[in-house]
């Protein structure tokens, strides 16, 4: 429809559109930033974010935030040094067993953090012996679970702990009551001595 005055005008318009080119970065041969670089300064976003949501003060070195036990509640309890290392790998195989129970049996995940929204879900029409038979173990072995941490005394309020901060990730109760966190303790070295005995 336009001529090519109208091109001219048209580039002439867009030439300060869009975000201005980042300078002082490697790139390659192409232009593309090189990714070393990105990473550093995604590290240390996600540095200073663990650090503000996750009340780690200033005192806490780097590597105390960027460790992996700090992007959960149960590994967060284990860096304030609430729980040791063996309650946490407890609740570690605890919440694992419940993922795949889970995943096998088609439940969907208990905790919207927990779950995909962009994965493919379902399996193929007929149920194999092979599934059946993973889905039943698995069903077991969660079962298994629930009963130990039901008899230990004051079971019921012991198995809602256990699995509110391993599986559902509740973070307020990072700093929960000592009678809850007896519970937590009690619960999380009864699933470590069965796993041991």
């Amino acid at each position: 429809m336009g001529g090519k005055a109208t091109k001219v005008k048209i580039q002439r318009a867009n030439k300060g559109a869009g975000r201005p080119r980042k300078v002082n970065v490697e790139r390659f041969p192409c232009g593309k930033i090189k990714p070393f670089e990105t990473e550093k300064e995604n590290v240390s976003v996600a540095v200073a974010a663990r650090r503000r949501i996750h009340g780690f003060n200033r005192t806490a070195d780097d590597e105390t935030v960027r460790s992996p036990y700090a992007g959960y509640t149960l590994g967060r309890m284990f860096l304030d040094g609430v729980i040791t290392d063996e309650q946490r790998q407890a609740g570690d195989d605890y919440a694992e067993a419940m993922a795949r129970y889970h995943k096998t049996t088609g439940i969907p995940a208990p905790s919207p953090r927990a779950q995909s929204l962009f994965a493919v879900k379902g399996h193929e029409g007929e149920v194999t012996e092979s599934l059946a038979e993973r889905a039943r173990k698995a069903s077991n072995r969660m079962m298994a679970l629930q009963a130990i941490l039901l008899a230990c005394e004051d079971g019921p309020q012991v198995r809602s702990t256990v699995y509110n901060v391993a599986v559902m990730d509740y973070e307020h109760l990072r700093h929960m009551p000592p009678q809850q966190l007896l519970w937590l303790r009690r619960g999380l070295i009864a699933l470590r001595r069965s796993r041991a005995g």
